[in-house]
């Protein structure tokens, strides 16, 4: 089981397709202020595995390496497409690791 945060910008209906893992989001841990680096120093303190976000930018302003949390980029955050890509995100997250970044394409 993996402690997983949602960024702000992922619709919280995501939680009901990762059964198994504990999910929290931004807001319900206080953090609805808090933007990228901020954000995933936090999530890292908390004790959080992974950080799912639908942030394009992400990768290019955090050194992803050097992070203690894996990193999924969703291609969207349309909650009508997201079904389509929990086979795709469950893969990724058994294969995710600390400083490890997953970027997830629609199928």
């Amino acid at each position: 089981m993996s402690r997983i945060l949602l960024d702000h910008c992922v619709p919280k209906p995501l939680r009901r397709w990762l059964s198994g893992h504990e999910v929290r989001t931004c807001h319900e841990e206080g953090w609805g202020e808090f933007r990228n680096g901020e954000l995933i120093a936090a999530a890292e303190a908390a004790g959080f595995d992974v950080f799912i976000t639908a942030d394009k930018n992400l990768r290019y302003q955090q050194n992803i390496a050097l992070r203690r949390l894996a990193i999924i980029e969703l291609p969207t955050n349309r909650l009508s497409l997201l079904p389509f890509l929990v086979p795709a995100l469950q893969q990724a997250l058994t294969g995710a690791t600390p400083g490890s970044y997953h970027e997830i394409s629609l199928p």
